[in-house]
């Protein structure tokens, strides 16, 4: 694995050069130190969290540390905001929402900057998360009209009962997200929320805020009222519950052990919510699937943004007729991936996110080591890079007694595994509390298909990784299983943040006996009735 490393400074020439993170943080340092000052409170100097660049670990700035009278006052202003916004009309909304479009592609080398600053992350993979940010407010603004449109259902009797649906946004939506994708994660989901008229409260991850804290100034400059959307900076074992116990509708991610206690307080306030936890997602490798191409798309499924993707792969299963082929073009391929802390397009694969999960992907590697498997590549720790960077990591042999083999590493380390016929892949691939995302690769897509229905997981992406499906914004995005509840994307990511009302009038007749019909002649009555409307076309209700 190749390096691109720190620049040192240029003495022939008499020129500072700046190593990449200096230069980022000199580009961004006045638009950090605005971002912050919109956030800041009066605080004590303990009452602040540092900012860390996993690139080099120092300090890049700090924000407060939320306390429950800071997440009272946002819930507050939220409350008091969102019903002036729910009377704007969808197609102003819906205009908000192009122009905040336009300003993302515009100054996104702001925020990739920001990105890699605190996510450590490469800046390829930064890149998608302006894609996705783009893309979901363009769908969502082309579409959330007619999700929120008032519908006429079928009424109970036939020209005689009339039904109309409406959507109601349900107050303030509190969002929760993770460090992973701090600017997609960060803004999207409060998107579609906003669009259907609530306001919204979200705490970013305490160790990535700038991302969101830039997505939520461009929002505003693009039009929207400022205590529409509030943010609060601090930790989320702090601010969760008292976030979860103020606002109407939860939308979480993170680990599923958090989001069954975040599930059970909202349960406990009859509050509903949507949440994407853990995965421990699976590729299969057909027997007649594209080798070249399986390897090369296959690289960007197991180790995009270092393996820190829920939707990533972390086991794959090669059909035997191809594994040896498969395996040798793997390991040549990741082998050949560039480690580094350049603010370019050059390097492949960035740094994890903290010492943490440094610590996590080295216990799986050795713990599977010391029990039998095999390194085919990578397997080390690389604090000559940065001092979170770890090679991305191929192993063999695993088995039921080590922890890779059933527990999410949240890093780049992928299992391999051989299968002889698509039964025993697709058992294989099912056997796990988690059904998030998983992958398929073959050259009959009928095929591909039929077995994919068979996998238990929310997403199933046939020759592809992760992108196809997460970038159908169309189609809806969750897990199976403890891979979390609700989705995104598609209609319903729009009208779970909705309360639905049915509206009907009935006319000329009632739904019960009239005056002076007995009731044995009403049920004959009604019996015959439904007897005909069972065999009317066009009737089928």
């Amino acid at each position: 694995m190749s390096v691109l490393a720190p620049s040192a400074a240029n003495s022939a020439s008499g020129l500072l050069i700046l190593n990449p993170v200096d230069d980022a943080l000199a580009r961004t340092a006045g638009l950090r130190s605005r971002l912050g000052e919109q956030i800041a409170l009066a605080r004590p100097a303990q009452d602040w969290i540092d900012i860390e660049a996993p690139f080099t670990g120092q300090t890049i700035g700090r924000l407060p540390r939320g306390r429950e009278e800071d997440v009272e006052a946002a819930v507050a202003a939220a409350r008091a905001a969102q019903p002036g916004w729910a009377q704007v009309p969808v197609g102003q909304r819906a205009a908000i929402l192009l122009k905040f479009h336009d300003l993302v592609l515009e100054r996104q080398a702001e925020v990739l900057d920001l990105i890699q600053l605190e996510n450590g992350k490469a800046r390829t993979h930064a890149f998608e998360e302006v894609l996705d940010t783009a893309m979901n407010a363009r769908y969502y603004a082309h579409t959330g009209a007619k999700y929120l449109a008032t519908k006429r259902r079928h009424g109970a009797l036939p020209f005689f009962t009339s039904v109309w649906e409406l959507q109601h946004p349900r107050g303030v939506v509190g969002v929760m997200s993770p460090w992973n994708y701090p600017l997609a994660l960060g803004i999207n989901d409060a998107i579609p929320a906003l669009m259907a008229g609530n306001a919204v409260v979200t705490k970013p991850d305490e160790q990535t805020p700038f991302a969101t804290l830039w997505a939520a100034d461009l929002l505003v400059e693009a039009g929207l009222p400022s205590d529409v959307l509030q943010i609060v900076s601090g930790i989320g074992a702090e601010l969760g519950d008292m976030i979860t116990s103020r606002v109407d509708f939860v939308m979480f991610t993170g680990s599923t052990a958090v989001g069954r206690h975040v599930a059970q307080l909202a349960a406990s306030r009859l509050i509903e919510y949507s949440m994407e936890l853990g995965g421990k997602n699976a590729m299969i490798v057909l027997a007649d699937a594209d080798i070249e191409k399986t390897v090369s798309r296959g690289i960007r499924a197991c180790f995009s943004n270092t393996g820190q993707l829920c939707i990533s792969m972390e086991r794959m299963y090669v059909h035997e007729a191809v594994y040896d082929e498969f395996v040798a073009r793997f390991v040549s391929a990741t082998e050949a991936l560039t480690l580094g802390t350049t603010f370019d397009f050059d390097s492949d694969i960035g740094s994890l996110i903290s010492a943490k999960q440094l610590a996590t992907v080295e216990e799986h590697v050795s713990d599977a080591v010391n029990k039998g498997a095999r390194v085919l590549a990578g397997g080390r720790a690389r604090p000559d890079i940065g001092p979170y960077f770890f090679e991305p990591t191929l192993l063999e042999g695993v088995t039921a007694d080590m922890i890779v083999f059933r527990t999410e590493t949240f890093g780049p380390l992928v299992s391999i595994y051989k299968f002889s016929d698509d039964a025993a892949a697709i058992e294989a691939a099912n056997d796990s509390e988690y059904g998030l995302n998983f992958s398929l690769w073959t050259s009959d897509t009928a095929r591909g298909r039929r077995i994919a229905a068979e996998l238990e997981a929310g997403t199933v992406c046939i020759n592809e990784g992760y992108a196809s499906g997460w970038g159908s914004t169309d189609a809806p995005m969750g897990g199976f299983k403890n891979s979390g509840t609700g989705r995104r994307h598609g209609e319903h990511g729009i009208t779970k943040y909705c309360e639905s009302q049915a509206i009907s009038v009935q006319r000329v007749i009632p739904l019960s006996a009239p005056p002076g019909l007995p009731g044995d002649k009403y049920a004959a009555v009604m019996t015959t009735a439904l007897s005909v409307l069972k065999r009317l076309p066009g009737v089928r209700w």
